[in-house]
């Protein structure tokens, strides 16, 4: 049986921040416009504070989303607290965004060590064990990752790992996979090299991982990869995937 995060009809529609293309990126606002839409699955990002609370944000900065010249990891909660996203929406918890949302699935980038330890705490804490994905481009992080959290949180593979499965492809080798990791999350080229093609995505399905491709605004190219037999695709323009889902008869709200 696929672990509950992925027990849905495929391919899975992935808010990226929330829809980060309306400009309020991981906030309740994007969060709950997503929701109301009929996502079940948002992509979201998490920094701890200077206290140890995981807040939820892209960046280490707080410059492009709050034009605030400090650091996530330089503040505490209770200076974050305050601070709005264009004059509006305030920087939420990962507890408080597991909490408002009790059966939305989150899939969640570990984006630095210092919120590993409180991250999975935050899932523990609200029993949302089930519902998450743990990801990171930095190997090392999520094998702490997986160490701290066991094999019942899902994970997703690094950089490294999806470079090492890439090569296996190729050569045709089997490799082994850590008993968490169950989606390899990739963007369809990196640079001059294309990523995702038939060949790796068939290596992949016969691993047993879930192909989930970031991040994709193009309706052609949506066509294009539901066409292949992804697993899951992430937009930031929420509108346009839903749509073409729907034409599909692959919307299910």
């Amino acid at each position: 049986m696929p672990h509950p995060f992925l027990d849905a009809p495929a391919p899975l529609a992935f808010a990226h921040r929330g829809g980060a293309a309306d400009g309020d990126e991981n906030t309740a606002a994007a969060f709950g416009r997503a929701v109301a839409m009929g996502y079940r699955h948002i992509e979201t990002d998490v920094h701890a504070s200077a206290d140890g609370v995981p807040v939820v944000i892209h960046d280490p900065g707080l410059q492009r989303m709050t034009g605030l010249d400090a650091r996530v990891a330089d503040l505490t909660w209770a200076d974050l607290s305050t601070v709005r996203i264009a004059g509006e929406s305030l920087l939420p918890r990962l507890d408080e965004v597991l909490d408002a949302w009790p059966s939305t699935r989150f899939n969640i980038e570990v984006k630095a060590d210092a919120v590993v330890t409180p991250a999975l705490e935050a899932v523990r804490r609200t029993g949302a064990g089930d519902r998450v994905l743990l990801g990171s481009f930095n190997d090392a992080r999520l094998a702490r990752v997986r160490a701290l959290g066991g094999p019942r949180i899902a994970t997703s593979l690094g950089q490294r790992a999806v470079a090492r499965l890439w090569a296996a492809a190729i050569a045709g080798l089997p490799l082994r996979l850590p008993p968490s990791a169950v989606a390899a999350q990739i963007p369809v080229r990196h640079g001059p090299v294309t990523v995702l093609t038939a060949r790796f995505l068939a290596y992949l399905h016969r691993l047993g991982l879930a192909v989930h491709i970031w991040t994709v605004d193009d309706p052609a190219e949506i066509e294009r990869l539901i066409d292949m037999g992804v697993d899951g695709i992430m937009t930031d323009r929420i509108e346009i995937l839903r749509d073409v889902y729907a034409a599909r008869g692959l919307w299910i709200a």
